[in-house]
Order: C-alpha cells, then sequence, then structure tokens
C-alpha cells in the first residue's frame, strides 16, 4: 500500500470525512509528508469504493456545492490496520538491531606498486 493511501484510510478510523477534511488530516497525521491534492484525493476515492475499501455515506449542499463525506468499510478497516502491523513489523527489524555500526565498512581494493 503507497503511503498516500494508507494514511488516507487512517483519517477515517474516527469517522466520516469530506474531501477537504481528507485532506487537512492526512496532512497532519503525517507530520505534512502527505500534501494530497484535490485530483489525487477524487481519484483515489473512486478507487477505494471500487475496491470496497470506502464508502460514501453521507452528503450535504454548502454554499452550493456538493459535500460528500466517506468512510471505511470493514474491509477497509481491515486492510489499513493490516498494513500498520506489516509495517510495524518491518520496522521492529531495525528496531531490534544493535545501535552500533549498521553498515559494513567499504571493501577497499589493495593498492600495490605499479
Amino acid at each position: 500500500m503507497r503511503e498516500p493511501t494508507y494514511f488516507l484510510l487512517v483519517t477515517l478510523l474516527d469517522g466520516p470525512l469530506h474531501g477537504h477534511g481528507i485532506i487537512k488530516r492526512a496532512e497532519e497525521i503525517s507530520g505534512g509528508r502527505v500534501r494530497l491534492a484535490a485530483g489525487t484525493l477524487y481519484a483515489a476515492l473512486d478507487r477505494l469504493t471500487r475496491e470496497g475499501l470506502v464508502e460514501a455515506v453521507q452528503q450535504e449542499t454548502v454554499n452550493g456545492r456538493v459535500r460528500r463525506y466517506y468512510a471505511l468499510t470493514v474491509a477497509g478497516g481491515i486492510a489499513v490496520r493490516t498494513e500498520a502491523d506489516r509495517m510495524a513489523q518491518a520496522a521492529s527489524l531495525v528496531a531490534s538491531r544493535p545501535s552500533g555500526r549498521t553498515v559494513s565498512p567499504a571493501v577497499r581494493p589493495a593498492v600495490g606498486p605499479a
């Protein structure tokens, strides 16, 4: 799962959000690393809806514009938690290593007389 998709799904763990709310929350929880453009967000929401991971659950009109709220499906909740577990296991491979030297010294060819 790509990072933007992961953070998009994470934003919905606490409940439904509309597009602008997802954009703001994803940037906030990712420490500014994930900045979803509106076009990217809605393409991802369409894809995730087709995949059964999110669903549109509410719609309202604000200032003449339709605001659609999205929520995780059961499958979406399972997918984001599965990805979090996978990342935690991968991180533990590094975290469990001693903090000493982690990279082998470069092997330099012996230099002899020409």
